[in-house]
């Protein structure tokens, strides 16, 4: 009797942090006001893409920066992991995982290589996967990439596209110092693990790298 009373209280104690944290998370979640949709409308965001305009959602976040400060950001993702990122996000903070910056992907006009090229941490953005003619995961804003500059894509030969990352091809690192060196996103990261307790693909773990990049399916 009593161990199914415990049970019972354990069950109703998850389900009500459950529920806890999502209604947190709401707190940071907006619809795309006209304004934002304005500054996505042929940056980000064209007729073409395969998910509405609509369906997205302003997701607002705080991260811990590269100096050691606590930062707010936002992204653009998809309205049924909405609640899920900030959760994420969250967790990559109590952590003291640092990240370089967020800004939403328009504010470089959508330019992917941009984005990068400042380590920016984004989500949505409406473009072809790297290396093929599919939409990229980021097009339904199923996608984040996170510190691209530590965490290059590494193509067949080797190679990545920007020069800033080419001290981060090779992933073997014995003393982690620096915030740089911490925002190296490693098999066994308490960050991507993060990210795989919630079901997201690692794309460090395919065959062809890409380290910055987490999707859910």
């Amino acid at each position: 009797m009593l161990q199914n009373i415990s049970k019972k209280w354990i069950k109703t104690f998850v389900f009500l942090l459950s529920l806890s944290q999502i209604i947190l998370a709401d707190d940071r979640v907006f619809p795309l006001n006209d304004s934002i949709k304005k500054e996505m409308s042929g940056a980000s965001y064209h007729q073409r893409c395969p998910v509405g305009i609509n369906e997205l959602r302003l997701v607002k976040v705080k991260y811990l920066g590269f100096d050691g400060n606590t930062k707010n950001g936002e992204l653009v993702v998809h309205q049924s992991i909405a609640n899920e990122v900030v959760t994420i996000f969250d967790e990559l903070y109590d952590i003291d995982y640092p990240i370089k910056q967020i800004v939403r992907i328009d504010k470089f006009k959508g330019s992917d290589f941009a984005s990068i090229e400042a380590d920016n941490t984004s989500a949505f953005n409406c473009r072809k996967a790297t290396g093929g003619g599919k939409w990229s995961k980021h097009s339904y804003g199923k996608a984040i990439d996170i510190n691209p500059i530590e965490n290059p894509y590494i193509f067949r030969g080797g190679s990545t596209s920007h020069k800033a990352s080419y001290k981060y091809i090779n992933r073997n690192i014995k003393n982690i110092n620096t915030p740089q060196e911490k925002a190296m996103l490693l098999p066994n990261s308490k960050a991507v693990k993060i990210f795989k307790k919630y079901g997201w693909r690692w794309g460090g773990d395919w065959r062809v790298k890409d380290y910055q990049h987490f999707d859910k399916q």
